[in-house]
């Protein structure tokens, strides 16, 4: 048995699945727990909140493989991506696809714990991560079907723990679909020279200029959205201080962002998640 050939395998299908970079787990986590707590009113099961951390994380490390299935004929001209395992073909096509739907699996039979409405919503939720990958070669915002994925935690958590779908649900997900906007186009200002090159679609190429202006408007939306959401549920003043906080964050992201320069944008990216955090800490205090 060659144990170095092994470990090199798992290191490849660690890469692939992104276990390495946790940015993304927690940009899909922390929303879906805005709505988990606020669908059970500060008091959710232990069983369901370890549903949904844990079905969240195979969903995105699933996503992750079929997107780098996706762009297998792309990412090895990419900066960023080139050294991804597919990319530099340290694994084949096929391995990435059973990975994902391994992974996929996996997180279907957590959902099959929860009640018959999240069941049918997952078989969307499913669809919607299957598909995002390809909206680049024709949708000139792919970043806002990034949203719809990135969000889907929100309407599922509030079928499994309210048995319905109220307004405050889709607020939140709208709130949330201007919060991946925002974090996603600053990912896609950081490739924006090899993503033109290789005729792909994203937000920091269709808006060009406007890219800055249109990620500060995004987060300054869904910060006014989430506030809203405060007044609707009559939240604690605490909640407040946490879209406080998150607000002086963006206020960081802006000076970040506003050189345009590739480290800079890719570390406003690797940021983002903090905001996502200080709003769930807001969130989980205000029911104290």
């Amino acid at each position: 048995m060659d144990l170095a050939l092994i470990a090199k395998r798992l290191d490849a299908y660690e890469r692939l699945i992104r276990l390495d970079k946790p940015v993304g787990a927690l940009l899909l986590l922390w929303p879906t727990l805005w709505a988990v707590w606020l669908a059970s009113r500060g008091r959710p099961q232990l069983d369901i909140v370890l549903i949904f951390v844990v079905g969240t994380l195979l969903m995105r490390s699933a996503g992750c493989a079929i997107n780098d299935f996706a762009d297998r004929n792309f990412d090895p001209y990419v900066e960023r991506t080139r050294t991804r395992p597919l990319a530099a073909g340290e694994i084949q096509p096929h391995e990435a696809l059973i990975v994902a739907v391994v992974l996929g699996a996996a997180a279907f039979g957590l959902v099959l714990f929860l009640n018959v409405f999240a069941i049918a919503l997952s078989f969307v939720g499913a669809l919607i991560t299957v598909t995002y990958p390809f909206t680049k070669r024709f949708f000139a915002l792919p970043q806002a079907y990034l949203g719809v994925a990135f969000g889907f935690g929100i309407p599922m958590a509030y079928a499994a723990i309210q048995w319905r779908l109220p307004a405050a649900c889709w607020v939140l997900f709208v709130a949330n679909l201007f919060y991946a906007f925002a974090y996603d186009t600053e990912y896609a200002m950081v490739d924006r020279d090899d993503d033109a090159k290789l005729g792909l679609r994203t937000s920091a190429l269709t808006l060009g200029h406007w890219d800055v202006a249109a990620v500060i408007g995004s987060y300054a939306a869904m910060l006014a959205i989430l506030f809203a959401v405060g007044l609707l549920l009559a939240l604690d003043w605490v909640y407040y201080l946490g879209l406080a906080a998150a607000a002086a964050m963006v206020v960081q992201h802006w000076r970040l962002i506003r050189s345009r320069r590739r480290e800079d944008c890719f570390r406003a990216f690797r940021l983002s998640h903090w905001i996502g955090a200080l709003i769930f800490a807001g969130i989980v205090l205000s029911f104290r």
